[in-house]
């Protein structure tokens, strides 16, 4: 059962509910389920409850109480518990979770660059506005992105005309002018470089990450260790991990294998990073915040790369292309098309050789 499945799950659960009248509450457009943090329960975790409390005029316990009698037994979920003052905490079937874990993989591998893209925002018009100042525009341009992904429409506007090196950044500007809806302030460039000097001196790739990893009120660092080959530099390291996942399928096409889902692959980390994908891209563009997906990136990197180095994707010596292989293969396809797509709504190229 993958967080969206759950996410449905809970909801429908509102909505029997409701509708056999033992809930007095409007049903919500939809309920939010999320990773549960260091210390608590089960896999995931839910509010609804308490959002639904104060309508309900009942005590959140008592309508967690009703939700967890109707999501108890189905399938995929082993276990659910209320803590605290009305939360829900569940516990995945491991064996349901297995199936999920390779379902995710095929889902990444189908829709490819666009996976995790949703309907968070639709129906919703944005006009985000900045100055004229490089990393306002940097950051407006990739929150429009984001909506966009997310179902949204809208345009991005200067305060006056922009400068000519923007579109080397990959900066578009739909209008000039002064709306009354302004993007959330972004801390300016130190010495207010210019975009031309910030391309001459690191390129727009690490131009952009150096503008759009830090949160809008840190100090943007662009310094040269953005161009370092080596795993201090962040974006190094997700570039990296990407190129290393479409060498092995390189390599293995070499060897006359393909991916496939014979087996679930033990890598933890790496599923759990694809699996919070789709959340994460919702919350960038809700909150009006790229850094939540550049540092997710770095997970998804990180648990790639512990990944490769536990569970060998190729054959070695005489081995022959194994069930094994074929699965890791997919992971690894997966975890490379995850990054692509990441890097390409922060309007950064993933490059197959690094």
């Amino acid at each position: 059962m993958t967080p969206a499945d759950l996410s449905r799950t809970v909801l429908h659960a509102v909505r029997r509910a409701v509708d056999e009248d033992a809930l007095r509450a409007p049903v919500p457009a939809r309920v939010r389920v999320e990773r549960t943090r260091p210390g608590g329960s089960g896999d995931y975790a839910c509010a609804v409850a308490l959002q639904l409390a104060g309508p309900a005029a009942l005590p959140a316990r008592e309508v967690a109480a009703l939700l967890r009698d109707r999501v108890v037994g189905v399938p995929g979920i082993g276990r659910v518990e209320i803590t605290g003052p009305g939360f829900l905490n569940f516990t995945l079937d491991a064996d349901s979770d297995g199936a999920a874990r390779s379902a995710r993989v095929r889902q990444v591998l189908e829709q490819g660059l666009r996976y995790g893209w949703g309907a968070e925002c639709a129906g919703q018009v944005h006009q985000l506005h900045h100055r004229r100042e490089v990393r306002a525009a940097v950051v407006a341009g990739t929150v429009m992105s984001l909506l966009r992904a997310q179902g949204a429409l809208g345009r991005v506007t200067c305060e006056e005309a922009s400068d000519p090196d923007w579109a080397r950044l990959g900066v578009a500007v739909d209008a000039n002018g002064r709306p009354p809806v302004p993007l959330a302030q972004t801390r300016p460039v130190p010495a207010g470089a210019s975009a031309g000097e910030l391309l001459e001196r690191l390129g727009a790739d690490a131009t952009r990450w150096g503008l759009l990893r830090p949160a809008g009120h840190d100090r943007a660092h662009l310094g040269d260790d953005l161009l370092v080959q080596g795993e201090a530099n962040p974006l190094f390291q997700v570039r990296y991990a990407h190129a290393r996942s479409r060498a092995l399928t390189r390599e293995a096409g070499r060897l006359g294998f393909t991916p496939g889902h014979d087996e679930d692959v033990d890598a933890p980390a790496l599923h759990a990073a694809l699996a919070d994908h789709p959340g994460v891209l919702a919350s960038a563009a809700r909150h009006q915040a790229p850094d939540r997906l550049a540092r997710h990136l770095e997970t998804v990197a990180h648990a790639f790369f512990d990944f490769h180095d536990a569970c060998p994707v190729l054959p070695v010596g005489d081995e022959k292309p194994s069930a094994a292989h074929r699965s890791r293969l997919a992971l690894a396809e997966a975890a490379g098309t995850v990054l692509a797509g990441g890097l390409s709504l922060l309007g950064i190229s993933a490059p197959e050789h690094l």
